[in-house]
């Protein structure tokens, strides 16, 4: 069958590339065309558009870039016309993706969506368009089955794809000291700085991340280079020599990660689903920020302490994103600190509610069946 995949950042062309996997293992004449990234290329296929020419962050972002998005959006019509799939599998980016949906379901071609759009913590009226344009939809957050319910959306819950990922990374982690060899670092702990994949975000948050670094000396820090960015995005911030940016190894960074701060999104799930004691971080644009803080719905902004309703870990935004806030949460979630124990605990349970491995391969099952 011939599978036409929209992937719009990091995280979703991750996902998309283990789904792609999957789906290649049960249709041995699978055929795709797809916007993601190089982790989906690697699977075979043609790229048609990569995310790091797609991903544009905040409201005014978005506005200063829309000729540009529309541009985009046309173009993904004609080559999904072009190419006459058995389905179109969306994958999160709801702006782009709920647009395209409604364009192919015209066409009578099956339209899958694979990851919910956060709806369910803004832009609550998009249910509604989903209900009329999707044909099936399969979450990967416990919650979203009861959200979806209320609005009379039948929705398959098929666990957190994360989970698979990261199973699979565990078999080829290298040693403590053969990563520290292979990486040029000392025998100092890691604290890991994951400051997001985009350049606003980087560039916002890698200061204030490293405005600690002196406060700790006995460890040693390690950001975590975002794929889709050059090393010289990251230069002008690095005064500091024995900071390290490694690029293509956040899995190899967190599993040997004493803790971490990272920028709120996927990857604070990620550094959870590692068991890495983390501080969440975030801060956007005035305008931005005062935006959203108006039209989000939800208590918090990670994904760790949405999944458990409850903080289990410390976010600090806006205003409280400062060096001594900084500071003070990182020494907390250290060996010795005083959250520590408790923040591993509550990760064993937030491991559990997400149910285990088998997301990607539950995916495809289900979608070959209703394609069936």
């Amino acid at each position: 069958m011939k599978y036409y995949i929209i992937a719009g950042e990091a995280s979703g062309d991750l996902h998309g590339s283990n789904l792609m996997k999957e789906l290649k293992k049960k249709d041995a004449n699978a055929e795709f065309r797809f916007w993601g990234g190089d982790l989906m290329q690697e699977q075979g296929g043609t790229l048609v558009k990569h995310y790091r020419d797609l991903a544009f962050m905040g409201f005014i972002e978005v506005v200063m870039n829309l000729r540009t998005i529309l541009k985009n959006i046309d173009h993904c019509k004609q080559d999904i016309v072009k190419f006459q799939p058995d389905c179109v599998i969306l994958i999160d980016y709801p702006g782009f993706n709920l647009r395209i949906a409604e364009y192919v379901k015209a066409l009578n071609t099956k339209v899958f969506y694979y990851i919910s759009p956060q709806i369910w913590a803004w832009k609550q009226n998009r249910v509604h368009k989903i209900k009329k344009v999707v044909d099936k939809m399969f979450v990967i957050l416990p919650f979203e089955k009861d959200f979806y319910k209320k609005f009379e959306v039948e929705v398959d819950f098929v666990g957190h794809p994360l989970i698979d990922a990261i199973e699979n990374e565990r078999k080829e982690q290298p040693t403590f000291e053969d990563f520290l060899r292979t990486n040029d670092l000392t025998k100092k702990p890691i604290i890991a700085l994951l400051p997001g994949s985009r350049k606003q975000e980087i560039s916002t948050m890698l200061p204030i991340m490293l405005s600690v670094v002196k406060d700790y000396p006995n460890h040693q820090f390690v950001i975590a280079g975002a794929p889709s960015q050059d090393e010289s995005l990251y230069r002008p911030f690095l005064k500091d020599n024995s900071i390290s940016v490694i690029f293509g190894k956040t899995y190899d960074i967190l599993q040997q990660s004493e803790a971490a701060l990272v920028t709120s999104g996927t990857a604070t799930l990620e550094t959870a689903l590692f068991q890495v004691p983390e501080v969440v971080c975030y801060k956007g644009s005035f305008v931005s920020y005062h935006i959203a803080k108006q039209l989000i719905k939800v208590k918090y902004i990670s994904l760790v302490n949405l999944i458990m309703d409850r903080e289990v870990v410390k976010e600090l935004i806006q205003g409280e994103l400062n060096t001594k806030m900084l500071k003070e949460e990182l020494g907390k979630v250290l060996i010795g600190g005083e959250k520590r124990n408790k923040l591993q605990a509550d990760y064993k349970e937030l491991i559990e509610l997400l149910g285990g491995v088998g997301a990607s391969e539950l995916t495809a099952r289900l979608m070959l069946e209703n394609l069936q």
